[in-house]
């Protein structure tokens, strides 16, 4: 862990993280703990203490351990392959969705219906998992579609027939 003026390095055994640290907010490193401190008691000041304070800790949470989001492929011919680096998959378009993963992202087929997005970067994990659930949202009909995993989907009742 470095910390050279508002920029703070986070080195661990997965990687390394850089972050720079919003102008009134302050962080110095003391006996092996990151010390996150505010100028005053302004509104601003106090919302980015927070925020300051939880992306280095995600940032050495995801430097030691790493981060991982789990997505379920539900639906009749819905599936995922791993093709390279990237996926691709069936979701019931009229031709197959590739998806290449970003630098610092790795992809991870489980069977044919099961994918775990997995990276250093937690808003990169978040943000590639959602990308991919964009492609095809759980459809509250028949459930079908890319969820994440554990997700709840609030099903509706079709319309009655005669």
């Amino acid at each position: 862990m470095k910390i050279d003026g508002q920029t703070v390095t986070v080195k661990g055994p997965k990687g390394e993280l850089t972050l720079t640290v919003a102008s009134p907010i302050e962080a110095k490193l003391e006996d092996g703990q990151v010390l996150v401190t505010r100028p005053d008691d302004e509104r601003e000041s106090r919302s980015l203490h927070g925020l300051t304070r939880t992306l280095i800790n995600n940032n050495i949470i995801g430097v030691t351990q790493g981060y991982s989001k789990g997505l379920e492929i539900v639906g009749t011919g819905y599936r995922v392959a791993q093709k390279g680096a990237g996926v691709e998959f069936a979701l019931g378009f009229s031709h197959p969705v590739n998806v290449e993963p970003p630098a610092g992202i790795t992809f991870t087929v489980e069977g044919n219906n099961k994918l775990t997005v997995s990276g250093i970067d937690k808003q990169a994990v978040g943000e590639v998992a959602a990308n991919i659930r964009k492609i095809r949202k759980p459809e509250p009909y028949k459930g079908k579609g890319v969820r994440y995993a554990g997700e709840v989907v609030r099903r509706k009742a079709g319309k009655a027939g005669k």
